[in-house]
């Protein structure tokens, strides 16, 4: 197979293989959402038996979707799908074998797969795993090398999830009411987790996965740009993008982390920083504040051109603390005031390093928090200045990635 066919072919399978998904699950039903994905699978394979020798067709995602629905029939009758809707659905993936679905159409059949990935009688836990396979496309190796899993524990989640689609009989038809709201709720934490991941990998060899990053900013525009989106959607688009904003300037060529005041800024993406501030201000319509805000504020005041101002940072954190109490962001905010005078103020920032520490096992990066640290203490700048925590070495985190290494706790902070 050409460079350029297998290029193309990852490049489609990357961003048209959850559309897909999304769009046969809607026509077969999502107790059938298994047989989707191994039509999406197989019309793979089969593009790459086929492309190299016949070409590469003049409309490449058409020919997949094409392809996908006439493989669907096939495997219908070959799984002996005769129920009485079969025919039913036959006829409909018949219908539609003319043209690729209009975006509008594609667009709202992943919104649908989203909410339902995130429906209450799918565990938690499975809730990310399964909106990245679905919508997402990734692979079980993928989502367990981004977890830090085993591709059999992914596996297993995954089939739990789909056995509760099946005997719940979930549907695609999203919720109404006060469960709507309840729901988008876990469809933005589901969005945010995954940015999250992305963003400051927990463990692992990579400190940033830039794929798990811009799949949440992909995911946050669907919901964002739809009838469903509230202030809290934009809050969350916002502070992604602003956060994104800083990925190519966030590691060096050695792939270390790049403290926040040693970034070069004219390698900050502009387009993304311009699409936070349009969500931020899309954000502040009605009364609703949640910790998006509060987060995406913060975020933006970094992104802002000019000096940076350190008491509204201050100000804001307050106000995360007031609303949403943890030792991460009262670290940070320690971080943000700057120099530390009195022992009450000392025992303020031990304690959430602390618990960070003991309870969580964040893999806080020895040199960053380090750095963080010294910034805040106005005492001499020996080891006994510091919480004894932070002097440990890398390997006795148990990884030496992400965490706090720039001053940065989720993505609350810079």
């Amino acid at each position: 197979m050409s460079a350029q066919s297998q290029e193309l072919l990852e490049h489609l399978f990357r961003h048209q293989s959850g559309r897909m998904v999304a769009h046969l699950t809607r026509l077969l039903g999502p107790a059938h959402i298994d047989l989707a994905e191994e039509t999406v699978q197989e019309t793979m394979i089969r593009a790459l038996q086929s492309w190299p020798y016949h070409g590469i067709p003049e409309n490449p995602a058409a020919w997949l979707f094409r392809a996908a629905r006439n493989l669907a029939i096939d495997l219908m009758r070959r799984h002996r799908m005769m129920d009485e809707k079969a025919d039913a659905i036959a006829a409909e993936l018949s219908r539609r074998n003319v043209a690729l679905p209009d975006p509008s159409e594609l667009r709202d059949d992943e919104l649908r797969m989203i909410f339902m990935c995130c429906h209450p009688a799918i565990p938690a836990e499975s809730r990310v795993a399964l909106s990245l396979k679905t919508v997402g496309g990734f692979s079980v190796r993928e989502i367990s090398r981004a977890f830090l899993a085993e591709d059999a524990a992914i596996a297993q989640r995954l089939a739990r999830a789909k056995r509760q689609i099946r005997d719940q009989r979930l549907t695609l038809d999203p919720p109404s009411g006060p469960e709507l709201k309840t729901r988008l709720d876990w469809v933005l934490e589901v969005i945010y987790l995954i940015f999250n991941e992305g963003y400051t990998a927990h463990q692992g060899e990579d400190l940033i996965r830039t794929d798990l990053c811009f799949e949440a900013l992909r995911l946050g525009s669907l919901v964002a740009a739809s009838s469903l989106a509230t202030p809290a959607a934009h809050a969350l688009m916002a502070l992604m993008a602003f956060q994104a904003a800083r990925l190519p300037a966030r590691t060096d060529e050695s792939g270390d982390l790049v403290l926040f005041e040693d970034q070069d800024r004219s390698r900050w993406d502009e387009e993304l920083i311009r699409t936070g501030f349009n969500h931020f201000e899309q954000s502040i319509a009605g009364d609703e504040v949640s910790l998006y805000h509060a987060q995406a504020a913060i975020a933006a005041n970094y992104a802002r051109p000019g000096p940076i101002d350190w008491d509204t940072i201050l100000e804001l954190y307050d106000q995360l603390l007031a609303m949403h109490p943890s030792p991460v962001a009262e670290l940070n905010r320690a971080v943000v005031k700057g120099p530390i005078h009195t022992t009450s103020e000392k025992i303020r920032i031990r304690r959430p390093v602390a618990f960070l520490n003991s309870s969580l096992g964040w893999p806080l990066r020895f040199p960053g928090l380090t750095h963080c640290l010294r910034t805040s203490f106005s005492t001499p700048r020996s080891p006994r200045a510091f919480p004894s925590a932070v002097f440990r070495t890398p390997g006795q985190w148990g990884d030496s990635s992400g965490g706090l290494s720039d001053c940065q706790a989720g993505t609350a902070c810079r």
